[in-house]
């Protein structure tokens, strides 16, 4: 049966949770510990469909989904500190969590992978991850998507810089998506997206938080992505795979997120293939 607790987490800056996702009536193999998605503008860690909850924990994984302060009140630099610390604190106090001591994978989808490809490059963590699952993530490897107005969300209605104006320059890690989607559809029909999260010469964001420099991840990676993605161009999930190998799962259509339909073939295959990998390195 599946079970959920949440925990609060120490943290200085912001209240901070996780919440664990665990089967009793299985026997634990290993954690995932999981970064939502949301251009780092918006999102949330509880939203993780059902299917995805019941298939990995039925499969033997505690997941672990965690918080991370949102943009534009914090900067890139302080949300990759943040998931940092995360999974700093899972490999030194996994008790905390669950019941016996378990190796790791880090998963993430969108910006969520994205956080999870920049920690385990750093180089910083304890203990790195066993692999690393990439929902359509990426790491800023092709240029002009980011940082120009998106084709696609300038078919949307037009959203005002105003909208900026409704958000809480205090950290946190949630919000109503009245308010923080509208940031994220601004930013990208502005070409201002990049600005929202990153303050600084330009050369030092390509340096420091993207993967232009990593020649190597530390694990196994996998990584998913749709042919006609209208966030996240196709193109960023060639030259991810390109550069580091990993084992790919590619779904034709032209959304972003396509597993959010737990009723498609597109998710089912892909959570199938997920459960695959992660065995894969367990065996």
């Amino acid at each position: 049966m599946l079970h959920k607790k949440d925990l609060q987490l120490t943290n200085e800056f912001y209240d901070k949770h996780a919440t664990v996702y665990y089967d009793t009536n299985i026997v634990p193999r290993a954690a995932i510990l999981y970064f939502h998605g949301g251009g780092l503008l918006y999102g949330s860690r509880k939203d993780l469909p059902e299917l995805h909850l019941r298939t990995l924990t039925n499969a033997g994984f505690v997941l672990i989904a965690y918080d991370y302060p949102l943009a534009p009140a914090a900067k890139v630099d302080l949300i990759l500190n943040d998931v940092c610390q995360s999974i700093q604190d899972y490999c030194k106090n996994n008790t905390k969590y669950t019941d016996s001591p378990l190796p790791y994978f880090l998963w993430g989808r969108s910006a969520g992978a994205y956080l999870c490809l920049l920690a385990a490059a750093s180089g910083s963590l304890a203990q790195p991850p066993l692999g690393l699952l990439s929902y359509y993530g990426y790491g800023f490897l092709c240029d002009n998507w980011f940082n120009q107005p998106s084709p696609y969300y300038c078919t949307l209605p037009q959203v005002p810089g105003t909208c900026l104006s409704k958000i809480s320059s205090e950290l946190h890690a949630s919000g109503s998506l009245d308010t923080h989607y509208s940031a994220y559809v601004y930013a990208r029909q502005s070409g201002k997206w990049l600005s929202q999260f990153f303050e600084g010469r330009e050369k030092h964001f390509y340096l420091n938080f993207t993967l232009r420099l990593c020649e190597k991840m530390p694990c196994p990676l996998f990584c998913a992505h749709s042919t006609g993605d209208t966030d996240v161009p196709f193109a960023e999930f060639t030259e991810l795979t390109n550069r580091y190998n990993p084992t790919r799962f590619v779904a034709s259509g032209s959304v972003h997120d396509f597993d959010r339909d737990e009723t498609s073939d597109a998710a089912i295959r892909l959570l199938d293939a997920t459960v695959n990998f992660l065995n894969s390195i367990l065996e």
